[in-house]
């Protein structure tokens, strides 16, 4: 899995590049969201536009991503495909994320 930093002025962009996260992922996922926001301060943005899955594990795997931020710091959604969107809404966690209907508006909103 590719995970792709781009930074703005007002958040970090984190570009899934894979269509799945999944059990065999979830860990590597977490692991490398660790690694991207642990040595910035601000928003982060997680762009889902190419993730046409998700399971509980990759589920877990961006709720873990959110919890493990330092204070100050906040994990957005972006973009998601249709099906993504749904296990979001399902699981009660469209209430936990601020979502946005793709990355341009994201970047463009103030932290939330």
């Amino acid at each position: 899995m590719e995970l792709i930093v781009e930074h703005y002025p007002a958040a970090t962009m984190i570009r899934v590049n894979a269509t799945r996260i999944d059990a065999p992922i979830a860990l590597h996922f977490k692991e490398e969201m660790r690694t991207l926001t642990g040595k910035k301060e601000g928003r982060f943005i997680l762009d889902l536009q190419k993730v046409t899955f998700i399971d509980s594990s990759g589920l877990g795997a961006v709720v873990a991503s959110m919890k493990q931020l330092c204070p100050g710091q906040t994990l957005e959604l972006a973009a998601m495909q249709p099906i993504v969107d749904k296990v979001f809404r399902l699981t009660r966690m469209d209430t936990i994320f601020a979502i946005h209907a793709n990355a341009d508006q994201a970047v463009a909103c103030e932290k939330t």
